[in-house]
């Protein structure tokens, strides 16, 4: 069981702008931390400095309260899972899971003992005399897990370990990282991907990362939270935009009104108004926003919809547009809405909405479900 504390770390390659700046992060005992990110922004080389096979440009990284910079990979009590699951194919399962402990020198009865214990766990009791090429991808997988477990470590490692699986099988191995994780809470656990979905469902805390020029002007750390707390208050445009499939829309504004109670925004191109339950005594009257609403929370769509108030009240506010495109995709629909600013809104709805292609509808949603975020991007506060 081991805490991990970076302070710090950045990462540069030669003369070219930094991969990774000023890391400062703390991952607890037993907790579950995901790196999430576009490709390029730096989690898996971050996830390879606390492994220690890249070293750190600056900084430090500590483990279980000790600072492991000069400490070799084997020795940081770490176990790593690789998106490749990078097997000896001459071996066999049981041969491939309990190689690491014979390199170690532990004693043959207790390597076995350790092998059929994480094998009864991860199900491959029965394969245990197989090689890797009679296996499938998801077995594959299962006996690098398997080979991290034996170990009995204090951090487990995972670098986008469902990558090279199919949608169902990454499903079914999510599922199975997530009661390990909770059948082995001695470990804390650091994960990779860029899926967001595995972020959501597995995380204790993500830690999202950015790339490019703002990550050159903001620092690598975009928001740092539990699931619910970066789709609920996302602390900028970029963190809203990730997190959220589809992602969240977005229409220019003016502010209209605003004071501590909340604001009341102009949208540009229909000058339609909608208040949005945000704290605005820092924002002016005619300043530009934008308003951003999640497809998921406009609640109800009607066709032929009445056209929204002048005056919108402090809950339900309203929009009226036309459906572009319906997508069935049985469970949902996505209404895709035709907007006087020349962007798409998409609306989610049931997957029985009759909707056709044409209607014109209105769109309801409430001011607690919208967010406001200012023209450097940087989100206005809410109320709740």
């Amino acid at each position: 069981m081991a805490a991990i504390t970076l302070k710090g770390v950045t990462k540069a390659y030669g003369d070219h702008a930094p991969v990774l700046r000023g890391i400062d992060l703390d991952i607890g005992k037993n907790e579950f931390c995901v790196f999430l990110g576009p490709s390029g922004c730096g989690k898996s080389t971050l996830l390879r400095i606390i492994a220690g096979l890249e070293d750190a440009s600056s900084g430090d990284v500590q483990i279980g309260g000790r600072v492991v910079n000069e400490v070799p990979p084997a020795k940081r009590g770490v176990a790593m899972v690789f998106q490749s699951y990078a097997l000896f194919p001459h071996m066999t399962v049981e041969e491939n899971m309990g190689f690491g402990l014979k390199l170690s020198g532990l004693p043959t009865p207790e390597i076995a003992k350790r092998v059929e214990t994480a094998a009864k766990t991860l199900q491959l009791d029965a394969l245990l005399k197989r090689k890797p090429a009679a296996l499938s991808g998801g077995q594959r997988q299962r006996v690098a897990i398997g080979r991290a477990i034996v170990r009995e470590p204090g951090v487990f490692l995972f670098d986008e370990p469902l990558s090279n699986l199919d949608a169902m099988l990454r499903s079914q191995t999510r599922i199975e990282i997530a009661k390990l994780h909770r059948q082995f809470a001695q470990a804390s656990t650091v994960y990779v991907t860029h899926d967001q979905v595995e972020a959501m469902t597995l995380g204790d805390k993500i830690v999202l990362l950015r790339a490019g020029a703002e990550a050159e002007r903001l620092g690598s750390i975009a928001q740092i939270g539990s699931p619910l707390d970066l789709y609920h208050r996302p602390n900028s445009r970029f963190v809203a935009e990730f997190i959220g499939s589809p992602k969240m829309n977005f229409i220019e504004a003016t502010i209209q009104q605003s004071n501590d109670n909340g604001v009341v925004v102009k949208l540009n191109k229909s000058n339609e108004l909608v208040r949005v339950d945000a704290n605005g005594a820092s924002l002016d009257v005619g300043q530009a926003v934008q308003l951003g609403i999640r497809p998921e929370h406009f609640d109800y769509v009607t066709e032929l919809g009445t056209q929204p108030s002048d005056s919108p009240n402090a809950g339900v506010q309203t929009l009226s547009r036309k459906v572009l495109l319906v997508e069935r995709l049985g469970e949902h629909s996505y209404l895709h809405l035709e907007d006087p600013a020349g962007n798409t809104l998409v609306a989610k709805q049931p997957g029985d909405a009759a909707h056709q292609s044409g209607a014109c509808v209105t769109v309801q949603f409430n001011s607690s479900a919208c967010h406001l975020f200012m023209a450097d991007g940087s989100a206005v506060p809410k109320l709740h």
